[in-house]
């Protein structure tokens, strides 16, 4: 196949197939093809089929089979495309090694002011990318009304432009009265991407807990939000 170039990724092409040798001295044509007759799938990465042991040479250079005649031969070759299809698309992944984790503190003030709209922070740096925690005061999907929803994102997920990248994370809301560094502490690994630029939790600690003033997540109106990123690899598409 050629101008595969031209091909969107993951593009399939079915097709079935047969080659001619003539018998240049009866004027008649040798078929031969797949004695299975299955449909061969050409893409990308597989631009050619067809046969390691098509004849043998002896039978090839055999004059009284007249495929040979005066050096020269005739090949030909019918060709039926079945079907084209989208497949899934090839990567290729590249590990980070020593992935350095960043952290990332976010002080959220004014807090009983803050409507229904999701709030971000200002864009931070881990593993060459730009990230961004994102908070929904009121919660948003399964935590509307009851819950705070947390999430981190991508600062920028258009330049990733068919890549993504494979980060771990750990979001926490701090307790301010007893100095508790970690609480509420979640740690997981997702795929970042354009199509999947934030992840998170739509219920990331209930209204009331958050209200609750013996908790001391929120003091003069205000709650401190950390995040901490690690980013381990990314992949690209092939």
């Amino acid at each position: 196949m050629v101008g595969a170039e031209s091909l969107q990724n993951g593009c399939e092409v079915y097709v079935d197939f047969r080659f001619f040798l003539l018998d240049q001295n009866k004027g008649m044509f040798l078929v031969i093809q797949d004695a299975n007759k299955k449909e061969k799938c050409f893409h990308a990465m597989m631009l050619y089929s067809g046969f390691d042991k098509l004849i043998t040479l002896t039978s090839f250079t055999n004059p009284s089979n007249g495929y040979v005649i005066d050096d020269n031969c005739v090949i030909g070759a019918e060709v039926f495309v079945c079907k084209e299809r989208r497949a899934g698309k090839g990567e290729s992944i590249s590990k980070i090694k020593d992935a350095v984790k960043c952290k990332h503190v976010w002080k959220v003030e004014n807090f009983s002011k803050l409507g229904t709209e999701c709030c971000k922070s200002e864009p931070f740096t881990a593993g060459e990318r730009k990230w961004k925690i994102i908070l929904y005061p009121k919660g948003k999907s399964l935590g509307e009304g009851t819950h705070i929803s947390l999430y981190l994102g991508l600062d920028d997920p258009e330049k990733l432009s068919g890549s993504k990248v494979f980060a771990e994370y750990s979001l926490r809301i701090v307790d301010q009265m007893h100095a508790r560094y970690e609480c509420f502490k979640v740690n997981d690994c997702d795929w970042f991407s354009t199509s999947s630029p934030s992840w998170g939790w739509s219920k990331f600690i209930s209204v009331d807990t958050l209200n609750q003033a013996g908790n001391g997540f929120l003091v003069k109106d205000a709650c401190i939000v950390e995040a901490e990123v690690t980013v381990h690899g990314t992949a690209t598409a092939l």
